[in-house]
């Protein structure tokens, strides 16, 4: 068995392990601190919403899009959180940056090797007649290395870790806000899109009736050939926007198939028929402007790469400082391998060094100014996404209030358009009117009806992008990764 060590080597590493505290109590660079953000009390869109008109506000944000009370969005939503392949690329950074963290607390700790080898040697013999000698030798021990973390350059670049890992989480939750967002988009999108499309096809069968009715009365002498060239003009140009319709609605499902991990053709079957574009049953809880720092993944990310960008700054600060380091090694060496275990074949080593890099033609000093540059380029990030972030919102807010103002008024256009068709229609039947009277109310109608389902679209897209804009989504994600 390998032979007891002398009692003196033992205390001293008794000793150092006692001065360790001591020695790495000290941590260089300056501690993060979060940002701080002045940012108005109340949102300037939310005067425009008058109380009493609101709708009950949505009771949670990481599931807002249930507040559309659609059981095939939400399907749709839960499906492209386990499958989409944005996200799970995202995860796999997550899992690459916590590894990562793991290597550099690695550092914290000692190193032990173990090795052992036989050689067998020949030397020659001396003179003419001498013999050569052959020896064998049997070597085996354990090295260890463990350098002090004195000015805590290696525990800030743990903490530098730890705040990329907060990076790749938030990335993965801003990709759920934006992934929620866009599956909810094209959804409505689509739904509107086949609206649109059956509006055409019953427009264009009231106006084929029209052309059917214009030639019976060319027949019978009462109308020009005018009045039929001009009745089919209009049919033609409404059944020209058909094909558009139908080739938008497919590219629209091929987007979501794509955005849930699947080829084009995946949700062909699910999606083709017909469904009522959905409309939100509640609105989103605003809350304080103060409040979006904390519900975006995005300010979240920014804030976390200012801390791993702080950190950096004592890890290059630790680095214009001397690198303290204690190394031993216990090995046991023979010619024969019985013997390898006795105690005069023990060896042993132990005692600490010093490396302190003294003229590197300014290289740490730059590094550490570049540290620095960093993380103030990162703080303007910060703002920047804070700035932004609240545009974003406002920019909802106005657009979402004035598009209901909007479809309102469409509201009131289809209707006022449909009675003049039917005016149109009964006064071009008794002779009273010429037919283009009917031609323009009927393109009207359309014209109308169209505008009225795309601004329901736009008006549910708009809830959508605010739903995005506040950060509501990404708390759904509690599954560790």
């Amino acid at each position: 068995m390998i032979p007891h060590l002398h009692r003196t080597p033992c205390r001293t590493c008794l000793a150092l392990c006692l001065c360790l505290p001591l020695l790495t109590s000290c941590m260089l660079g300056p501690d993060f601190q979060r940002p701080e953000t002045k940012v108005s009390s109340q949102w300037l869109g939310q005067a425009s919403i008058a109380p009493e008109a609101a709708p009950k506000a949505v009771q949670d944000m990481a599931q807002w899009w249930t507040a559309f009370n659609d059981p095939q969005l939400t399907s749709l939503v839960e499906r492209a959180i386990q499958a989409n392949l944005d996200l799970r690329m995202a995860e796999s950074r997550i899992r690459q940056a916590r590894a990562a963290m793991g290597i550099a607390g690695a550092d914290l700790g000692p190193t032990v090797d173990t090795s052992a080898s036989y050689r067998r040697s020949r030397t020659p013999g001396s003179g003419n007649s001498g013999e050569g000698v052959t020896s064998d030798l049997y070597k085996m021990g354990f090295d260890a290395g463990w350098e002090i973390d004195l000015f805590g350059g290696v525990r800030r670049g743990v903490e530098a870790a730890g705040a990329d890992l907060d990076t790749a989480v938030e990335s993965r939750r801003d990709l759920l806000v934006s992934l929620s967002a866009e599956v909810a988009g094209n959804y409505l999108n689509l739904r509107s899109l086949q609206q649109r499309l059956t509006l055409a096809r019953r427009n264009l069968s009231a106006q084929e009736h029209s052309v059917e009715l214009t030639r019976k009365r060319l027949s019978a002498g009462f109308v020009s050939r005018l009045d039929v060239v001009r009745a089919e003009a209009l049919a033609a140009t409404t059944a020209g926007q058909i094909p558009l319709l139908e080739a938008q609605v497919r590219q629209t499902i091929y987007s979501l198939s794509l955005l849930l991990g699947g080829e084009p053709s995946t949700l062909l079957a699910e999606l083709t028929p017909d469904a009522a574009l959905p409309v939100a049953l509640a609105t989103v809880p605003l809350g304080l402007p103060s409040d979006l720092i904390s519900q975006r993944p995005d300010i979240r990310r920014a804030e976390a790469k200012i801390h791993a960008a702080t950190a950096r700054i004592g890890v290059a600060r630790a680095d214009l400082l001397p690198k303290f380091t204690v190394t031993g090694s216990l090995g046991l060496q023979n010619s024969t391998f019985s013997s390898a275990f006795n105690q005069a074949s023990s060896a042993w080593l132990l005692g600490p060094s010093l490396n302190w890099p003294l003229f590197d033609m300014g290289r740490g000093r730059a590094n550490l100014e570049l540290k620095k540059a960093l993380q103030e380029e990162e703080l303007l990030a910060y703002e920047q996404t804070v700035l932004g972030a609240l545009r974003e919102v406002e920019n909802a807010l106005i657009a979402s209030t004035k598009e209901e103002e909007y479809r309102q008024t469409l509201v009131q256009a289809v209707a006022a358009n449909r009675t003049a068709v039917d005016l149109a229609t009964a006064l071009y039947a008794a002779g009273q009117n010429d037919f283009l009277a009917v031609l323009d109310a009927q393109r009207s109608l359309y014209g109308a009806e169209d505008a009225l389902a795309q601004s329901s679209r736009t008006v549910s897209t708009n809830l959508v992008a605010l739903f995005k804009a506040l950060g509501g989504g990404w708390l759904a994600e509690k599954a560790s990764l």
